[in-house]
């Protein structure tokens, strides 16, 4: 079992990045339970299996009407038997349903409280509707990706909803338990993907206030101006990544292309850099990604092969280390980080809305006559 083994945690369900945060605690070996409506909701995706719902993976489910007076009494002794609940909703949602912070941990004094916005509990913005690209843009992300002269590139939605979102999620409620384990008391994770996707450019702005980043796309080392940091297409038309920064690396690079150091404007003579370019263009671009492949392996060149999703589980060091699984028939990451002695590991495989209602309702205390009671009167149950 993985290290978050013995923790109980409620997730109120929705989309992005509270249920990535859901799936990251679960994978840690967490009990997570989802708490879902009892009617369809409009979550902007279409309807699908729920084995294809893999941030949906390791929980069971439970669907409730919150709204109903009964429905919010379930939430209630569920939350008072949980270690943490997470929600993802809009500021005052959760207050409005009844089920706020404060008569949570008025119930339960050790519970941690979760929360999930773009935006953030205050400010200006709060209220507003947005995504990962609206919060994102606001960090300074967004303007900071993409070619010189072109417009921004947005990043799929990996830095506002996962890696600003629902990872700082999953990180501030592991603080916050750590930290009830001395106090004795709860508190109120505020976790906004505007704040986290900016912690993410932290780097940047150290480099911006020293003078060595310009506030500008496709001009830096890190954004693909630099000809030895970006990618080059080979002759297949497959594509080879490059990142040879140090010195070092970059004249193992240079040697493993096959061209004269000497020859070549220097690594950091920015007036050089197109003609670097076109010369590590013109090399690449006459072999096979794979040719390229077997020529650095083994190699401190630091390039590799840009894979597609669907060749990243045979690559020989994933397959290696099991980066990938397969659950379901369906090719997922695996568990990750990697302890030595509280292994993680994928629960169980997503289950659909409610399916595991009556189940977890006793496991929490409910009678049979109460579970009997809540079914009958359409509180609880599947949609």
């Amino acid at each position: 079992m993985g290290p978050l083994g013995g923790y109980r945690i409620i997730e109120m369900a929705g989309i992005g990045p509270a249920p990535f945060a859901g799936m990251l605690l679960a994978d840690m070996g967490a009990e997570v339970v989802r708490i879902d409506r009892r009617e369809a909701a409009d979550l902007g995706v279409p309807g699908r299996e729920p084995k294809f719902d893999v941030l949906a993976r390791g929980r069971r489910s439970v669907a409730v009407d919150v709204k109903a007076e009964a429905g919010r009494q379930v939430v209630e002794r569920l939350a008072a038997k949980a270690d943490a609940l997470i929600e993802g909703f809009r500021p005052g949602v959760m207050e409005r349903l009844g089920l706020g912070p404060d008569v949570l941990l008025a119930l339960n004094p050790r519970l941690v409280f979760g929360r999930m916005t773009g935006f953030g509990q205050d400010g200006p913005l709060a209220q507003a509707a947005g995504h990962d690209i609206d919060y994102i843009a606001l960090a300074g992300v967004l303007h900071s990706i993409g070619r010189r002269g072109d417009a921004p590139v947005p990043p799929l939605n990996l830095v506002g909803d996962f890696g600003g979102g629902g990872m700082f999620l999953a990180f501030g409620v592991v603080c916050a338990l750590l930290e009830a384990q001395k106090s004795g008391r709860g508190q109120v994770v505020d976790a906004a993907m505007v704040d986290g996707s900016a912690t993410l450019m932290a780097l940047m702005f150290g480099l911006l206030a020293q003078g060595t980043w310009k506030d500008e796309r496709g001009v830096n080392i890190l954004d693909g101006a630099a000809p030895w940091y970006g990618t080059y297409a080979t002759r297949d038309g497959k594509w080879l990544a490059v990142g040879a920064i140090e010195k070092r690396f970059y004249e193992e690079l240079v040697g493993r292309l096959g061209l004269d150091l000497g020859a070549l404007p220097r690594q950091h003579d920015r007036a050089g850099w197109p003609d670097l370019r076109r010369r590590f263009a013109e090399a690449i671009a006459a072999r096979t990604r794979d040719e390229w492949e077997r020529i650095f392996t083994g190699s401190d060149a630091c390039a590799a092969p840009v894979l597609a999703l669907g060749e990243v589980a045979a690559h020989p060091h994933n397959a290696a280390r099991g980066t990938f699984v397969t659950r379901d028939g369906v090719l997922q990451p695996a568990p990750a980080p990697r302890f030595s002695r509280t292994v993680p590991e994928i629960g169980a495989s997503p289950r659909p809305p409610g399916a595991d209602t009556a189940a977890v309702l006793g496991d929490f205390g409910f009678s049979a006559a109460e579970i009997a009671r809540l079914t009958q009167d359409g509180v609880i149950g599947r949609p």
